[in-house]
């Protein structure tokens, strides 16, 4: 495997960072220096994120429910974690002031993961179901140490961190509803989501449910993404023939999910049917909202669609304003 990459899109506005499984856009908007800066942070950080995972993977594949609790992580604030000039940041420190309770994982990024999965370990989740969001967090929680920003986003394969300065906002794309690129969000300032994630059955990650695509918006994009696979994973129709399952292990030796059934074809669904899938994905989607673990999520699955929170599609999908798209 080669080592990290690094150029910039032809827009020479955006960066390209590659590495393995993990390829990232970044992009960062304010004063010329501070971008410049924040790049550059972004690029050394980058550095290492891959080869300090690879070397906790055997504890991050295992249920979230046998690990030591960790705390929330948040990619801005003070404090930190982290190893060498860029530590994690915790948003106004831990909780309550305590101190930092013991953990099996010792990398920043590893530690993420495993705080987005603890407070839904009572599922089967593990910690890798985080992953793509909590490396969108880190690079973001590196780009931010000492910088002024006006916005920035890492983009982790539709999964994203994003920063919002005062009175800013920034546009989404919503994937899975049948209308392309149409269906956008806006997240403002003060809105409380600064991460977003989307899983399902026919995206990057395999899904025990039946999701077209499921798409939550969180405070982090680790609990975007966590939140993301527990509610794909509930849109489903159990033991259903036009299902196509197969174990995940088959398809993938090291998967985490060792002998699962793992969606790999979805066939035709009556109405009914498909609406009762998709109101078991909102029964838990709805539990997460009123736990405050998200702020909002949209489902969908052939051609119907279930909102959860502050969502309107409608509203926002013909939007004409000119700001940058994030395609989450």
């Amino acid at each position: 495997m080669n080592g990290p990459q690094v150029h910039w899109l032809d827009d020479g506005r955006r960066l390209h960072l590659n590495h393995g499984p993990i390829d990232l856009i970044v992009e960062a908007f304010g004063a010329a220096g501070e971008r410049q800066a924040a790049y550059a942070q972004a690029v050394e950080r980058f550095q290492t994120i891959l080869t300090e995972l690879v070397a906790e993977l055997p504890e991050l594949r295992k249920p979230a429910r046998s690990l030591t609790p960790t705390p929330d992580l948040s990619p801005q604030g003070g404090g930190g974690l982290g190893r060498g000039s860029f530590p994690s940041a915790l948003r106004g420190g831990v909780r309550g002031g305590q101190a930092l309770p013991s953990s099996p994982f010792t990398g920043p990024t590893a530690r993420r993961m495993a705080a987005a999965v603890a407070p839904l370990a009572e599922t089967f989740i593990t910690p890798m179901a985080a992953i793509a969001g909590s490396v969108a967090d880190e690079i973001l929680a590196a780009m931010l140490i000492g910088r002024r920003l006006d916005r920035a986003y890492v983009n982790n394969g539709g999964d994203c961190a994003l920063h919002l300065a005062e009175g800013q906002s920034m546009q989404l794309a919503i994937a899975g509803t049948g209308h392309g690129l149409a269906d956008r969000v806006t997240i403002r300032a003060e809105d409380p989501a600064r991460g977003v994630a989307t899983s399902g059955w026919r995206g990057r990650s395999f899904s025990l449910g039946i999701a077209d695509a499921v798409t939550v918006l969180a405070r982090t994009s680790a609990g975007a993404d966590a939140a993301a696979t527990i509610v794909a994973n509930a849109v489903d129709l159990p033991r259903h023939p036009a299902v196509i399952r197969q174990p995940a292990c088959d398809l993938a030796p090291d998967s985490d999910l060792g002998e699962r059934l793992v969606t790999t074809g979805v066939g035709v669904l009556s109405p009914t049917e498909v609406g009762a899938a998709l109101e078991s994905g909102m029964a838990v989607a709805e539990d997460l909202r009123h736990r405050g673990l998200i702020a909002a999520s949209a489902l969908f699955l052939a051609g119907q669609s279930r909102i959860s929170g502050p969502i309107s599609l409608p509203a926002v999908s013909h939007s004409t304003e000119k700001k940058e798209l994030v395609h989450a």
